[in-house]
């Protein structure tokens, strides 16, 4: 019974981890493949409804988000994702899941923010914002 309860605290722990990893990745995969979709359409929808992904949740049973900017503005309007440096991530639109913990904030630095899975540098990025 020792030896079971021994293995038990030390598997479980690396069982989450994969679990985790393997929600990282399919919310990374579901980016790119919305990114794909808006990116495909002659001018950006105000929703993701318009491209049929309306009801797409991550695996953290989350909406994925979407921010398009406005087109003529100059640069990124308030609200827009923020990295460490308070830089604008993206040109067009943010697109993120709000990761594990359901919570998110403008800038990746904050702690709501880190755990978020974001498209960064208009796509050339996509991953956990605290790797950015």
């Amino acid at each position: 019974m020792a030896i079971m309860g021994a293995l038990s605290t030390i598997l479980i722990p690396s069982v989450q981890g994969a679990i985790q990893k393997a929600k990282i990745a399919r919310a990374i995969g579901d980016i790119r493949a919305l990114q794909a979709d808006l990116d495909g359409q002659d001018s950006l929808p105000a929703t993701l409804a318009a491209v049929g992904r309306g009801g797409m949740l991550d695996p953290w049973d989350n909406p994925y988000q979407y921010f398009p900017f406005p087109s003529g503005q100059r640069g990124p309007p308030p609200g827009a994702r923020r990295d460490r440096f308070l830089v604008p991530i993206n040109t067009r639109y943010d697109l993120y899941s709000m990761g594990e913990d359901g919570g998110t904030a403008i800038p990746l630095t904050a702690r709501a923010g880190r755990d978020d899975i974001v498209r960064a540098n208009d796509g050339g990025y996509i991953g956990l914002a605290s790797k950015f």
